[in-house]
């Protein structure tokens, strides 16, 4: 820092004599504490402010999140909604968080996201155009464009229509078998709210229904899924797409004519009898879960809640991270205080047993616990213990290191002169000079932690996959043979875990510089 040269005309001086006072004005000059002087330091870096409200914020966010979203808990998963992005029903309006993704389909697969808000419109059998069902609320798409042609070498040219596709409407109706008195339920809940679960069953004997597993083709198909109308004639007409199409449904009907909402596949009496019915799972979602399907960030691979897995992730990573940072602190400081202050033999014994210790490597460590300690104290634990043999040994020796730098100043000999204790000069007089040193080892040992913790999960050395708890790299580590079909799976844990990282390294510099006794008072 350049020195500041003070110019005084003489002009400004005036002699006195002895006793003799100019002014009675005094100076007011307050004592500033050390871990004050360390705050106002630490706000003059932007950079490191930014960072902590980040920090602060994802904290936040990993233990609100699981208070504000009350439909469901962490443990609660859907299978059939698995691999989703984000849907909130408040939101889709405004276009944020729609749950759509853009795709180019072609005709028959096109008629077939319409044909779900058509049979959902015309649950009781009647007839019901793509125009009339364009505006339901089962719709799957959201947006669609103009129909264009491709051409490609070689090729007859085909048409496609690009549109935004709802995902959890997309599902559509599903077979399920039910026992007579659930499905007794599920009329019950119908007549109460008045949403409509039960639809007609489709007719999948017969040669017009494409794939009988396949609840959504309700309406006559070919043998290729193309929409068909049969004539009067017996012939077959393929339909083609047009907004005013009417589709011809392949319900499955009574001697009376009317449609049938269950089929009886076994059972002894009325209440064990087990039925096939055809749910529009939307609504039946609805009906097992007492809300629509919510999900902030969508869901993952196995269909739990992304949001509330991240904020589960962040939980155990800042856990564990700060944990082993504390400990790590505490052993750290004290040993390498011991060997700094008394050298000599006392510090070259105990850097040999840090020599031995830091040759291990940490991977065969923490793979050694996890496959024999793991199973008694659980994965967390022993990865904490792996953590903690080894992890202290870099802060020891950032503090053995400034202990031989302060040791033998000035202040540090007229303390010992004037009879204090060996306690009273390491804790008092040389280790707060360590303190910016340490406290910034510590603070960007946490992102090391997470970071390390993340691979180990990843990379399936850990286990931390189970419905009560996961890892930012198990979150990752799922997503990786799916990613390029469902990138949020990917890209919402990588940018938390790139977020800690940042974030932590421009705190702990702001914390190094703040806690730095030789910057005490100095003014940028």
């Amino acid at each position: 820092m350049a020195e500041k040269n003070y110019n005084i005309p003489k002009e400004k001086f005036a002699f006195v004599h002895a006793g003799e006072r100019l002014s009675d004005k005094k100076f007011e000059d307050k004592p500033i504490g050390y871990f004050k002087d360390a705050w106002i330091r630490f706000r003059k870096s932007k950079a490191s402010v930014v960072a902590a409200i980040i920090i602060l914020a994802i904290i936040l966010y990993s233990f609100l999140a699981p208070l504000l979203i009350t439909s469901h808990d962490a443990t609660f998963m859907c299978g059939t909604y698995a691999k989703k992005p984000g849907r909130v029903t408040w939101l889709r309006d405004l276009g944020i968080a729609t749950g759509g993704v853009k795709r180019n389909n072609n005709e028959a697969t096109y008629i077939k996201l319409r044909a779900i808000a058509v049979g959902a419109e015309g649950g009781d059998g009647s007839v019901v155009s793509l125009a009339d069902a364009k505006d339901s609320l089962y719709n799957p798409v959201i947006k669609s464009g103009e129909p264009k042609l491709q051409e490609l070498p070689g090729k007859k040219p085909t048409t496609y229509y690009p549109a935004t596709v709802d995902t959890y409407l997309e599902v559509g109706f599903l077979y399920t078998s039910v026992e007579q008195a659930e499905y007794q339920r599920i009329l019950a809940w119908q007549e109460e709210t008045g949403i409509q679960v039960l639809y007609p069953m489709v007719d999948t004997a017969n040669e017009y229904c494409f794939d009988p597993e396949d609840a959504n083709f309700w309406y006559k198909t070919t043998n290729r899924g193309v929409p068909a109308r049969v004539g009067a004639d017996g012939k077959v007409k393929n339909l083609s797409y047009s907004e005013d199409l009417v589709l011809e449904d392949n319900y499955k009907r009574d001697a009376a004519g009317n449609v049938v909402y269950s089929e009886y596949t076994g059972g002894g009496n009325f209440e064990t009898a087990q039925l096939k019915i055809r749910v529009l799972y939307y609504n039946y979602y609805q009906y097992l879960y007492g809300a629509e399907p919510n999900y902030l960030l969508g869901t993952d691979s196995q269909g739990y809640d992304l949001a509330l897995r991240i904020a589960g992730g962040i939980q155990l990573s800042l856990l564990l991270a700060v944990c082993v940072a504390g400990i790590n602190f505490v052993i750290g400081a004290a040993y390498g205080s011991t060997a700094g202050y008394y050298g000599g033999t006392t510090d070259l014994v105990m850097c040999r047993i840090t020599d031995i210790l830091s040759g291990v490597p940490f991977i065969v460590v923490a793979t050694l616990f996890q496959i024999h300690l793991a199973k008694k104290v659980g994965a967390v634990p022993s990865l904490l213990f792996a953590y903690v043999l080894t992890g202290w040994i870099g802060t020891s020796e950032r503090v053995r290191t400034q202990f031989y730098r302060f040791k033998n100043q000035e202040y540090v000999m007229a303390a010992r002169t004037l009879g204090a204790r060996d306690r009273r000069i390491i804790w008092k007089h040389i280790f707060p000079n360590t303190l910016g040193t340490i406290i910034t080892s510590s603070a960007l040992a946490i992102p090391g932690v997470i970071l390390t913790e993340s691979m180990l999960s990843f990379l399936g050395i850990i286990k931390l996959g189970s419905a009560e708890q996961t890892s930012l790299g198990t979150l990752l580590s799922d997503a990786t043979n799916i990613w390029t079909n469902y990138p949020h799976l990917m890209l919402y844990p990588a940018l938390v875990i790139s977020l800690l990282m940042i974030c932590f390294n421009l705190f702990g510099n702001g914390l190094r510089d703040a806690f730095n006794p030789a910057l005490r008072g100095v003014e940028d």
